[in-house]
């Protein structure tokens, strides 16, 4: 049970925070979809003591995503003192400290997974940051920083001693990143040393990762990460296997309207050539496996308005649905 301040969800979905992804847009889609808790992008503690516009305009969230977390990181102290305490005026669910990322120009900083090769420091961190605010506080990391410092049961403690809600355990090492297996194993380890609920992350790319995941472990959550980019449905699917309903295959139709509902979402909260250009990582998972998509994908590639866009996917659909009729009158 995902027991977290005012939350309590059994076999909770949650969305990870992801750089240049977890926005707002995303995040509402997401959520319709069934994920449980969702998390914004990374926030940088030192952009935020600065008032620095972009890293404050990635704590925005609003009352149609909630519970929404929202998660800093940073190797400094008071900095992140700070963070936390501006952060938690923006009212949200949980605030998540990063120490898990692997990312060189911030593990090697001492923020991120570079917090794992020093636990006492680590645990001063997020014991000054529980008693900083009056949100819940949880932490998101890994096991280790490499498979000979695998450290990540007297991490663990530590966390529950320092007062955190919750742990979100991605099962890699630091130098692993994002390649090499999930070592699910370590879950019920940690949850043999630690009383408070526990998410598992790593290795989540389908619904059916996410049963085996609940099914495989005593994990408390499930939080994915690059499954949902490609495949937002993800929460819908794991939810429907998880009461013993199969799925079907998400229709073309689902497909287009849904990739262009999320860019019409991110039209809302940026100007047009700022939500169009990175919006363009998308189009890949919206349209995979459907016939022709590559060039549909370099003609979308080149556009930088909605209408055009919108004209390309509605014209592409009517012609996915028109073969479609045409394969099924043959086969009768």
């Amino acid at each position: 049970m995902f027991n977290i301040g005012k939350l309590n969800i059994d076999k909770a979905l949650l969305l990870a925070p992801m750089e240049d992804v977890t926005d707002i847009a995303f995040r509402k889609i997401c959520k319709e979809f069934g994920a449980d808790v969702v998390y914004t992008e990374f926030v940088n503690s030192d952009g935020l003591i600065r008032a620095n516009k972009k890293t404050e305009k990635k704590l925005e969230i609003n009352d149609e995503e909630r519970p929404v977390g929202i998660q800093i990181y940073g190797g400094n102290l008071e900095p992140m003192i700070q963070a936390a305490k501006i952060a938690e005026e923006k009212n949200p669910d949980i605030i998540d400290i990063n120490a898990g990322c692997w990312v060189k120009k911030i593990a090697g900083r001492g923020a991120g997974a570079g917090l794992l090769k020093d636990p006492c420091y680590m645990q001063t961190m997020v014991e000054s940051i529980v008693q900083a605010v009056s949100v819940p506080v949880t932490v998101k990391t890994r096991i280790g920083w490499d498979v000979n410092s695998i450290n990540i049961l007297d991490v663990a403690k530590r966390i529950e001693d320092a007062g955190a809600s919750a742990l979100t355990l991605h099962c890699r090492t630091k130098v692993q990143g994002h390649s090499g297996d999930a070592d699910w194993s370590w879950i019920s380890k940690v949850k043999e040393v630690v009383k408070l609920p526990v998410a598992l992350n790593g290795g989540v790319f389908t619904a059916y990762d996410v049963v085996r995941a609940f099914n495989d472990t005593n994990t408390d959550a499930v939080m994915i990460a690059r499954g949902a980019i490609e495949h937002p449905w993800i929460f819908r699917e794991a939810k429907q296997l998880l009461n013993g309903i199969s799925f079907e295959e998400v229709t073309v139709e689902e497909r287009i309207q849904t990739c262009l509902r999320h860019l019409k979402y991110s039209l809302e909260i940026k100007e047009e050539r700022a939500a169009i250009l990175p919006f363009r990582k998308y189009y890949a998972g919206y349209l995979k496996g459907l016939p022709k998509s590559k060039e549909v994908r370099i003609e979308l590639y080149k556009q930088l308005h909605y209408a055009p866009i919108e004209e390309i996917l509605l014209n592409y659909l009517h012609e996915l649905k028109h073969n479609i009729v045409e394969e099924k009158d043959l086969a009768e």
